[in-house]
C-alpha cells in the first residue's frame, strides 16, 4: 500500500483531518506511527463503540499504525461515572476489552493501555502539570464539552479532566490522537500546547459520531426538520448494546427517527453507511411484490439514491437494518451468553447505577 492509498483509506475514517499535510510526512518519514483513542468505562458498550470503533481501528492498522486503546478509568472517576466508584469502572472496563476482542478488532496492531497504570508514573504528571500552568482556568472549561459537560456543570475533578486528556497523548508517544469529533477542542489545545512544553504537535484524526435512534426536535432547523442526537446510555432506546437481543434490535429499530427521503442526520442510514455496508458486500431489502419486491443494493450509494427518491420506504429499510445489526453482534453476544467470565462481567456491569 503506497502513500496515497493510506491516506484515502484514513480519509475513511476521518471526517475531519488536522492536517492532511501533516499525515503526508508522518506516513512518509515513519513506518508504524501510534495512534490513540480513550474510552470511560461507563456501563454498557454500544454499537458505535464496539463494531464501528473497530472498523476504524482496522483501516489505521491496515494504514501502518499501531493503536493504543486507553481504558480511562480515572477520567471515568474524575467524571463521577458509575457514582465515581472506581472498582466498578474498573470491572466496565474488563468489560469494554472483553466486548472489543469479539468484534473483529485487529488485535496484533493494537495496545490496551489503562489509567491506572500510566497515573502511577511521577512523569506523567509532569506533563499534566506543565500543561495546566500554561493554561488558565477559562481556557480549560472551554473543553468541558469532551466530558458531556456544560461549562456551569463541572466539579473541581473535572478541571484536570483536559490537562490530563492532553498530557494522555504526549506520554503515549501518540503521533495522531483518533478519537471522535466531539473531542476537537482537547485535540486542538494538544496541538496549541506540544511546541511550548517541548513536544510536537499530534495530528488529529477526527471520526465521525453516529446518531441516536430517538427523534429531537431542534428550533435551528424548524419545524419541518428534526435530526437525531448522539448515542447515550442513560436512554437505552437511543442505542444499540453490543448484546442486545434480535427482539430488542428490532423494537429500537422500528420506532427510530427515519425520515422519508432525507438521508441527512437519519441514524438508520447511518448504520447503514458506517457499519452495514463495510461488514457485508450487499444488503437485501425484502418487500411483497405490490410494493416493488425485494431489492439488492450492492453499495451504501445505490441505497441512499433510491432512499432519497423515496424508492425505499422507511418500514422496509428499518426492517432489513434490524437484520443485518442483528448479524454484526451475533458473535458478541453468543460469547457474552457462552463464556463464563464474560457472562459475569456483563451481569455486574448491567448491576451498575448509570449515570450521565
Amino acid at each position: 500500500m503506497n502513500i496515497d492509498q493510506k491516506i484515502d483509506l484514513i480519509k475513511e475514517v476521518g471526517e475531519e483531518i488536522l492536517t492532511e499535510e501533516e499525515l503526508r510526512n508522518l506516513l512518509e518519514t515513519k513506518k508504524n506511527p501510534i495512534a490513540y483513542d480513550g474510552f470511560e468505562p461507563s456501563g454498557q458498550i454500544h454499537i458505535a463503540q464496539g463494531i464501528l470503533r473497530a472498523i476504524n481501528i482496522n483501516k489505521m492498522v491496515k494504514a501502518g499504525f499501531k493503536f493504543k486503546m486507553y481504558v480511562a478509568d480515572w477520567f471515568a472517576l474524575a467524571n463521577n461515572k458509575l457514582g465515581g466508584n472506581l472498582e466498578n469502572i474498573q470491572t466496565a472496563g474488563e468489560y469494554f476489552i472483553e466486548v472489543w476482542k469479539t468484534t473483529g478488532m485487529d488485535l496484533s496492531g493494537v495496545e490496551f493501555v489503562w489509567a491506572n497504570d500510566v497515573i502511577k508514573d511521577p512523569d506523567y504528571w509532569k506533563i499534566v502539570m506543565n500543561i495546566a500552568t500554561k493554561n488558565s482556568v477559562t481556557r480549560i472549561t472551554r473543553c468541558s464539552q469532551i466530558m458531556g459537560r456544560g461549562e456551569n456543570d463541572l466539579k473541581a475533578a473535572q478541571i484536570f479532566y483536559p490537562c490530563m486528556q492532553c498530557a494522555d497523548i504526549f506520554y503515549l508517544g501518540a503521533d495522531v490522537t483518533q478519537l471522535g469529533l466531539d473531542q476537537r477542542k482537547v485535540n486542538v489545545l494538544a496541538r496549541e500546547i506540544g511546541p511550548k512544553i517541548g513536544y510536537y504537535k499530534p495530528i488529529v484524526i477526527s471520526h465521525h459520531m453516529m446518531a441516536g435512534l430517538k427523534e429531537v426536535k431542534t428550533d435551528a432547523i424548524g419545524a419541518e426538520r428534526a435530526i437525531a442526537k448522539k448515542m447515550s446510555k442513560s436512554n437505552p432506546d437511543s442505542a444499540i448494546f453490543m448484546t442486545d437481543g434480535a427482539e430488542d434490535i428490532k423494537r429500537k429499530i422500528s420506532k427510530a427517527f427515519c425520515l422519508e427521503g432525507i438521508a441527512e442526520e437519519n441514524p438508520i442510514m447511518e448504520y447503514n453507511k458506517y457499519m452495514i455496508f463495510e461488514r457485508f458486500d450487499k444488503v437485501k431489502i425484502e418487500r411483497p411484490t405490490q410494493y416493488g419486491g425485494d431489492v439488492e443494493f450492492n453499495n451504501y450509494k445505490e441505497m441512499e439514491d433510491a432512499f432519497l427518491k423515496k424508492e425505499l420506504h422507511p418500514g422496509d429499510l428499518k426492517t432489513a437494518t434490524a437484520v443485518y445489526i442483528d448479524k454484526l453482534i451475533e458473535p458478541t453476544r453468543k460469547h457474552f451468553e457462552n463464556n463464563s467470565r464474560a457472562k459475569d462481567l456483563l451481569a455486574q456491569v448491567k448491576s451498575f447505577n448509570i449515570t450521565k
